[in-house]
């Protein structure tokens, strides 16, 4: 089934209304459908009130009038799943995968932080999000979380999936952090899926965008 990632950067004068819709938002109900805040970066000191995100899973497109009018620049990313391990609210929304592709990759992590790990996960992270902005390949990248403190993931885009699995299990960094995941316990609940790229809408800049990735 199609996953659409909508992106909005809101004028510092609409933050009130902007959280305000993303409070009512929560009580959306039927398809799949999460509407995130933003960070640039995994401390909740890097929230970014200026930008929000939805990531919707429906059958036909979907569009969010009341955020398009909020914002002044947005962006849609049409997705294609090629893999997913985990859950998200309980349920594994992604579907079947596609066949595996070649092509610029996102990768969507999201993660349920146990209270009392959390102190260590923060710790433990700097290190990755430094490795992260000079990764080869990078395209883009945010952190999302549907609260400030103890849901925490990630948005990255890639140039292509050999790009991603040289980051993923090659960087020592990075390495390390999936290494410890298994003892520290640091999650309640976890997600990571990988997505093909199917086209991109809007100002790329909303996501961060690195005109050609890092070299």
């Amino acid at each position: 089934m199609p996953v659409t990632l909508h992106v909005w950067r809101v004028p510092r004068h609409r933050i009130p209304a902007a959280m305000l819709q993303l409070a009512l938002a929560r009580r959306h109900r039927g398809r799949f459908v999460k509407f995130l805040g933003t960070s640039n970066g995994f401390q909740p000191q890097d929230a970014d009130l200026t930008r929000y995100a939805a990531v919707t899973v429906a059958d036909e497109p979907v569009e969010y009038p009341a955020w398009d009018r909020l914002a002044d620049e947005r962006a849609v990313v049409d997705l294609e799943p090629l893999s997913s391990r985990g859950s998200w609210s309980g349920r594994r929304p992604f579907g079947a995968p596609a066949k595996r592709a070649d092509g610029t990759t996102l990768v969507l992590t999201r993660a349920r932080l146990r209270p009392t790990r959390a102190l260590t996960f923060w710790r433990a992270i700097p290190p990755v999000v430094r490795e992260l902005g000079t990764a080869p390949g990078l395209l883009a990248s945010f952190g999302i979380g549907e609260a400030p403190i103890g849901w925490q993931g990630t948005v990255s885009v890639w140039r292509d999936a050999a790009d991603l699995t040289r980051f993923a299990y090659r960087q020592p960094e990075h390495r390390a952090v999936i290494a410890r995941t298994p003892t520290d316990r640091w999650y309640a609940e976890e997600l990571f899926a990988r997505f093909a790229v199917r086209g991109i809408t809007g100002d790329r800049s909303v996501l961060g965008w690195l005109e050609e990735g890092q070299t």
